[in-house]
C-alpha cells in the first residue's frame, strides 16, 4: 500500500468490537449488514442497493492501495459478526490531518456502545499512533442523527459548506463539518469512556 503514514494492516481491538481492514472476502457479509433500508433514510447513498454497494467498496479497496483511504469492517466480538464499517479518508500526512467517515452500523446496534467504542479506537489510533493534529468529520446538514453522534464523541462544529456536494439524485447538498484537535483529545476521550461505562 502506497502510504507511509498508515502501516497496513491496522487492527484495533476493543471490549465489544474489533476493527479490521476491509477485504474482498468481507463484502458479502457487509452487504447483508447493509440490507435494512432504515439505515439509509438520512444518508446520501443507499448501500442496501447491490449496484451501489459493490462498486463503492471495491473502489475503497483499490483506493487503499494508493493510500487515499483506509476502510475497516466492524466486528461484533461476542457473535463474531460483521455489523458495519468505517473508514479513514482525506489522509494528509504532510499536514497531519485525517477524516473519519463512511461509518454505519446495523440498526440493532444503534444506541449501544458500538459506535462510541469504534470511534474511541479510531481516534486514539489517529492521535496516539499517527500523531495527527486534526481529525475531521462531516455529515449532511439535515442528518441530525449523524450530527448528534459526532457531537457525542466531542466533535466541535466548524460550520456548513453550502452546496458542497451533489447527491446521486443530482440535488446539491450542504455539509456540516466537525473536528477534534490533538489538544482536545484527552478531554473528549474521557467523555467517550464515561458514556461507554454508563451504557455497559
Amino acid at each position: 500500500m502506497k502510504n507511509n503514514w498508515i502501516h497496513h494492516p491496522v487492527i484495533l481491538k476493543g471490549n465489544e468490537v474489533e476493527l479490521i481492514p476491509l477485504e474482498s472476502a468481507h463484502l458479502d457479509s457487509l452487504f447483508l449488514a447493509a440490507s435494512n433500508k432504515e439505515i439509509w433514510e438520512l444518508t446520501s447513498v443507499d448501500y442496501s442497493v447491490k449496484e451501489i454497494f459493490y462498486p463503492n467498496f471495491n473502489s475503497a479497496l483499490n483506493e487503499r492501495e494508493n493510500g487515499s483511504v483506509y476502510p475497516f469492517v466492524i466486528i461484533h466480538k461476542s457473535s463474531n459478526t460483521i455489523i458495519g464499517t468505517t473508514r479513514l479518508l482525506e489522509i494528509c500526512p504532510n499536514d497531519k490531518k485525517i477524516e473519519i467517515g463512511v461509518t454505519w452500523i446495523m440498526k440493532e446496534f444503534w444506541g449501544t456502545t458500538v459506535n462510541l467504542e469504534s470511534k474511541l479506537l479510531l481516534l486514539d489510533y489517529c492521535f496516539k499512533t499517527l500523531e495527527a493534529n486534526r481529525v475531521q468529520f462531516r455529515a449532511k446538514d439535515n442528518n441530525l442523527r449523524s450530527r448528534r453522534a459526532i457531537e457525542k464523541i466531542g466533535g466541535v462544529f466548524e460550520g456548513i459548506l453550502r452546496k458542497d456536494k451533489i447527491e446521486p439524485n443530482g440535488v446539491p447538498r450542504n455539509t456540516a463539518f466537525y473536528s477534534i484537535l490533538n489538544n482536545e483529545w484527552e478531554k473528549a476521550k474521557e467523555s467517550i469512556e464515561e458514556q461507554i461505562a454508563v451504557k455497559v
